[in-house]
């Protein structure tokens, strides 16, 4: 007779899966703009033409890596009278932007 286990275990996959999962985060954060949109969204919310100032480009291009970056689950947006403000959906993404532009200046 086998014995069955019952305690639980971790499908096979489940690891490949959370590493699929970070690199799809890196992925998103590919960028040079996106992470100018993470470090600026980093001190809270930021409406678009915030961002286009802060980042010194134009407001397409901004509202692309918005996009991006919305479908990724970065960032959040919120709906304000004729404005939408941007904000993390995850502070824990602004230290790993923060950390690398820390490190590349070093």
């Amino acid at each position: 007779m086998t014995a069955v286990s019952t305690s639980p275990t971790p499908p096979h996959d489940e690891p490949i899966r959370a590493l699929q999962a970070a690199s799809d985060l890196l992925k998103a954060l590919a960028s040079p703009v996106r992470l100018g949109i993470v470090r600026e969204l980093s001190g809270g919310g930021k409406y678009v033409h915030e961002l286009v100032d802060a980042l010194g480009v134009s407001q397409p291009l901004v509202s692309q890596h918005l996009r991006v970056l919305r479908n990724s689950r970065i960032v959040t947006a919120r709906r304000q009278a004729r404005e939408i403000q941007y904000g993390l959906t995850d502070e824990h993404i602004a230290h790993i932007v923060l950390d690398a532009i820390r490190h590349a200046q070093e």
